[in-house]
């Protein structure tokens, strides 16, 4: 066995995709500076959870990507697809649905943002009930003729899981089909409270959650994420995270892998949180050929808009796992990537490699010129 090998991921002129994400993708409404409650004009952006994987995934990282999605076909939808095509994702599978004129059966998702300053913490409000794409079945996506094409790694995770009671048996079909064609699953916990409160709370969290994690090869949450969605507690850790102490999330690990053999890679990003504007960021990673692997502690590092950073670790773990082999090298590319998404606005990364590779080796942020 190659022991640079964390994961043992399909050849690239085998397949025709890299990297497949499945999930939602909203308008982001940001005020900027200022507050929703009191805006007058907003920033707009595109972003999601799962999308912003494999977008980082593409601009930055330079791989080849696809995106599975539903949009309400008005000028939403096309503003929305008008970002996606800036991002450099397929479109092809994206499934348009007709617009009723004022949104009464379906529509497109909004996401009012601030990015939080000092003692005031960032604020999301999202306005997704009813969109398109938590309407998609099962069946509208023809699975196996898509992963049969050659998909070397598939990416969604909980909250497109949270969506509605279809969107878990939309993600459960294409992670069994992509694990038939040996297509990589990985899956974010992203534990949202606000998605979970009206359909059943974290129970209903941890029963569909628990459900999915056996088709996942790839686990990735921070601490939250791990506690509510699948009942792992992590001891010994206060709230904010104010000692990033790694044994209590190593012990938490270790349980997840032994309840799990199907986990081959386990990540998490750990993030202390002394004010909106400095956090301590760190990550961890374990793989089953290899153990554990911890990424450089980034202490007081400045955030400029913590949104989407734990979306950036994922497409740079998935690229180091891809693409270099180690699980030290990938979670330092986790780390690294996460950590340069937070100093610019938006959900998605606007790093690129070079950047990347600099930090993740060690680079300091003097001026380039």
């Amino acid at each position: 066995m190659d022991t640079r090998t964390a994961l043992k991921v399909k050849p690239a002129s085998e397949c025709d995709f890299d990297i497949v994400s499945l999930g939602e993708v909203m308008l982001r409404l940001d005020p900027g500076d200022g507050r929703v409650r009191t805006a007058r004009q907003f920033s707009v952006y595109e972003g999601g959870g799962e999308y912003n994987v494999a977008r980082g995934l593409r601009r930055c990282f330079g791989l080849r990507g696809a995106i599975v999605t539903a949009l309400a076909d008005n000028e939403v939808g096309r503003l929305v697809e008008d970002f996606m095509l800036a991002g450099g994702l397929d479109l092809s599978y994206v499934k348009w649905v007709k617009y009723d004129g004022i949104g009464r059966t379906v529509r497109n998702g909004l996401n009012f943002t601030e990015r939080g300053f000092g003692a005031r913490g960032a604020v999301g409000v999202s306005d997704r009930g009813n969109t398109a794409i938590s309407q998609m079945k099962p069946t509208d996506v023809d699975w196996d003729a898509l992963f049969s094409r050659g998909v070397r790694w598939l990416h969604t995770g909980g909250i497109f899981a949270a969506l509605s009671e279809s969107s878990a048996d939309v993600a459960e079909a294409a992670m069994k089909s992509a694990r038939k064609y040996g297509t990589i699953v990985s899956y974010d916990l992203n534990y949202r409270p606000s998605l979970w409160e009206n359909i059943g709370g974290i129970e209903r969290a941890r029963e569909v959650n628990k459900k999915l994690a056996q088709y996942v090869d790839v686990m990735i949450g921070n601490e939250e994420d791990f506690t509510a969605s699948l009942g792992f507690e992590v001891e010994g850790v206060d709230e904010n995270l104010t000692d990033l102490d790694t044994s209590s999330f190593k012990s938490m690990i270790n349980n997840a892998a032994q309840e799990y053999s199907n986990f081959q890679v386990i990540a998490t990003t750990l993030r202390g949180v002394a004010s909106a504007s400095r956090n301590d960021w760190a990550a961890i990673a374990w793989s089953r050929t290899e153990g554990f692997a911890e990424s450089k502690q980034r202490k007081d590092l400045e955030i400029f808009d913590r949104v989407g950073g734990g979306d950036s670790f994922a497409s740079g773990l998935a690229y180091g796992l891809m693409e270099i082999g180690t699980i030290q090298e990938a979670v330092e590319y986790g780390a690294a990537h996460g950590a340069l998404a937070m100093t610019t606005p938006g959900d998605t990364s606007m790093a690129t490699l070079a950047e990347v590779r600099k930090l993740a080796g060690g680079g300091s942020a003097r001026v380039v010129r």
